[in-house]
Parts: C-alpha cells; sequence; structure tokens
C-alpha cells in the first residue's frame, strides 16, 4: 500500500543482488506474481474492511460509475497493451528509470495546494485516477504512486488522495488475481512449488498489513517527500549499479 511500485522492488532487488530471477520460467514468474496479487488484494481488504462496508452500504447509482471510471481505463489498457509494455519497458534499467521519474512526479504533486476532502470527487476525478492507474503498467510507476500522484494534483488532501488511491487499488488487483488465477488453475502449479508459493502469499499479506499502518502515518504526517526521496535514490543507485548489463527483459507490474 505504500506508494513505492511492488513490482518494481520484485524487478530490482534480484537484479541488484545478481539472483537468476529473469532465468526462471516467464510463466512461473507470472504464477508467482498471481500468488502476490492473493496476498494483496488479501490484506487490502483485512486492513480497509471497516472502509469496505462502510462504502459498501453508502453505495448507490453515482458510487458505481465513480469505481468503474476508476477500473475501466487500467483494465482496457491492461488487455490492450500489458505484453507490449512489459517488452519494452520491463527491464531492471527501465524500471530503475520510472522509479526516478515517477518519485520525483510524486513528490511534486505532493507540494500542490489541498483544499479538496473525498466526499468532493467527482466523476471527472475518478476518470482522472484511473488513468493514472493505467500509467501504472509501465513497470516500476507504482499503482498507489501514479493515483495518490493524480488526486494530489487535483487538489485532493493527502487523506482523501490515500483513500481515493486504495479504493481504485482494490478492484483492479482483485480482478488481475482472478485472471491470473484462472490461467495459473488451467496451467496447474508443481507440488514441490505450492508450499514456496504459500510463502509468497503470506509475505505479502503481511507486507501490505503492515505498510497499511505506514502509509497511516505518512498521510498525517505532512509530507510524501521521504517516499519520493526514497524511490528517487533507489532507482538512481540501481541506474548506477547496472550499468552495462544486458538488458534482461521481466514481465512483471503491480
Amino acid at each position: 500500500m505504500l506508494p513505492v511500485s511492488s513490482s518494481g522492488h520484485l524487478v530490482l532487488v534480484p537484479a541488484l543482488l545478481r539472483w537468476p530471477y529473469t532465468e526462471l520460467d516467464g510463466e512461473l514468474r507470472k504464477s508467482f506474481e498471481v500468488a502476490l496479487h492473493a496476498g494483496t488484494a488479501l490484506g487490502l481488504i483485512v486492513a480497509m474492511r471497516r472502509q469496505v462496508a462502510e462504502k459498501a452500504g453508502e453505495l448507490g447509482p453515482r458510487g458505481i460509475v465513480r469505481l468503474a471510471l476508476m477500473f475501466a481505463p487500467a483494465a482496457a489498457a491492461g488487455l490492450a497493451f500489458e505484453r507490449p509494455i512489459e517488452e519494452r519497458l520491463g527491464s531492471p534499467r527501465g524500471v530503475a528509470a520510472a522509479q526516478v521519474i515517477a518519485g520525483a512526479c510524486l513528490w511534486a504533486a505532493d507540494r500542490s495546494a489541498a483544499g479538496r476532502a473525498e466526499s468532493d470527487a467527482r466523476w471527472s476525478d475518478a476518470l482522472a485516477i484511473g488513468a493514472g492507474q493505467a500509467a501504472a503498467l509501465i513497470p516500476g510507476v507504482s499503482r498507489g504512486g501514479a493515483t495518490i500522484t493524480t488526486a494530489r494534483l487535483r487538489r485532493f488532501d493527502r487523506a482523501a488522495a490515500g483513500s481515493l488511491s486504495r479504493q481504485a487499488a482494490l478492484p483492479i488487483i482483485a480482478g488481475a488475481t482472478v485472471l491470473k488465477g484462472h490461467r495459473l488453475s488451467r496451467r496447474g502449479l508443481p507440488r514441490e512449488l505450492r508450499l514456496p508459493f504459500a510463502a509468497g502469499v503470506v509475505a505479502s499479506l503481511v507486507a501490505t498489513l503492515a505498510s497499511a499502518r505506514l502509509a497511516g502515518v505518512l498521510e498525517q504526517s505532512g509530507s510524501l517527500a521521504p517516499v519520493g526521496a526514497y524511490r528517487i535514490a533507489l532507482g538512481v543507485f540501481a541506474l548506477a549499479r547496472l550499468r552495462g548489463d544486458s538488458p534482461h527483459r521481466v514481465e512483471s507490474h503491480r
């Protein structure tokens, strides 16, 4: 739930530590991402259980349209462009560059004047946040980072931006989990990999719950600059460390 790009870290950490992650079977890596998606979705539901219950109880035609506008751009872009984007922009160096750019955008957007609460959100805001979520198909951009950046540019305060970002994220993460889980069920998972995959689900769940608390602290602290600075520093370090490496492609986004 922190706007730092979990998929970006899934690419950069193995590359920086020289793990042979990209040499694994592509479908196997995709399957592992299904496990991580499942853990993240479950963590979001647990962390947002009160908010989800409240929003579900208040959900009317206006709320349904708002959720659809947040969901549709990312879903459409993912179905149409996921593979080409991964192939062209999914190298470790590409992910590092995306971290720098997205971190700088988040930092700059967080300095915008804020005067809007979550209740002020209109359909145009939902569509803009949905477009921001579609931009997160670029590995390393971060779904949370892109949607918070968009919301802050539209003058929502940090708490409102964080809440709208999480509302936008849950349906798309759940949808991706169901879609990729269906593909995984058709392909099947070797028995010897079930335990490592289960560990991935638990780790993703725990990380999501922990980051939810930290995200709340950051929203109340008055600045997202530390997150932006971390992303810029990570990207610059990775670019310097990976200079001269062959551009291994990855198949990852989240």
